[in-house]
This record gives C-alpha cells, structure tokens and sequence, in this order.
C-alpha cells in the first residue's frame, strides 16, 4: 500500500498577540482538555490571589476554545487571542500586572499536559503561524525586538544594579 505524500498549500501568518503593554503573556502547547483546569490549579497554587486569564484551543470534537481564571480582563484577552491565533492544542495565559511569568514558568512546566512553552513576555510579540487546509500551527514567535548592540561595562553595571533594585539578585 502506498501513501500520498501530496497535500494541499500552506499559507505562513503573522498573528500579533493583543495586550496592554503592562500585562505578561505565556503561549504554549499541550495536548489534552483537561490542560484549562490543570494550568488553572497550578497558577492558583503557586501564587495566592493571582490574578491571570487562560485560553486553550480544543483541537478536537467540539474544537471550541476552553477558558478559565481569575480576572475577567484577563480572561477576555485570552479568548481574543487565542481566537486569533487559532492553532489546536495551543493555550495562552494573559498575567494581571504585577504578576510575572518567572514566578508561574515552572509550575505551568510541571502541568503534565503541557508540552512546549513558546514565550513568556511582556514584549510587544508575534506568533507565527501556518495555515493548511486541516487548520493552524504555530511554528514560532517573534519576541520583542531585534538586537540593536551588544552591551557595553555601563550596560552590564544597569543590568546587575536593575535586578538587584527589583529583588531579584542579591
């Protein structure tokens, strides 16, 4: 028995993540329905109060996009884009300012489901996506902006004083 290995075109898109630009997102991708509740548990159980929105695109049956979170904001951006975005089995977590994604990457990591983070930003970003005849997928994301230098002393002495004023470094 042969197989066809012929299929149909492939268009590639540029999706632009909306958002305000105080406001952290995370884009990944998992591969079962029950990933809405897991992310939901991990974020709640990692920090107390946080406040986030999440959305996931069901790549089956119903293929509806599944949310949940704690933000009603949040919430709605993260169904506007992951709308827009539209690939199956990809979820989108939109972080309340004030909260950021280094204190919910690893937790989210650890979610059995998940299976590739592709960003976590507050940066003006991108995904890029292919469209085929069977639907979406992401093959990527352009984070921020390109390079412009590479630092100097002053810029390292920035960098070092920046993160220890923000508690991050002691």
């Amino acid at each position: 028995m042969t197989e066809s290995t012929e299929e149909g075109p492939m268009e590639l898109l540029t999706v632009r993540i909306q958002k305000p630009d105080d406001v952290n997102c995370i884009l990944g991708m998992s591969h079962f329905i029950k990933t809405v509740e897991d992310i939901h548990e991990a974020l709640v159980n990692t920090v107390p109060g946080i406040r986030f929105g999440l959305a996931f695109c069901e790549s089956s049956g119903p293929a509806l996009v599944r949310c949940s979170g704690t933000d009603e904001t949040m919430i709605e951006l993260a169904k506007q884009n992951a709308l827009a975005i539209g690939a199956g089995h990809s979820f989108i977590i939109f972080l309340a300012p004030g909260v950021y994604p280094i204190n919910v990457l690893n937790a989210i990591k650890m979610v059995p489901e998940v299976c590739r983070i592709f960003c976590a930003t507050a940066n003006p970003a991108q995904v890029v996506v292919a469209q085929t005849e069977q639907g979406r997928a992401i093959l990527g994301v352009v984070d921020g902006v390109s390079p412009k230098g590479v630092e100097g002393p002053e810029d390292v002495a920035h960098r070092k004083e920046f993160l220890r004023k923000i508690g991050y470094k002691l």
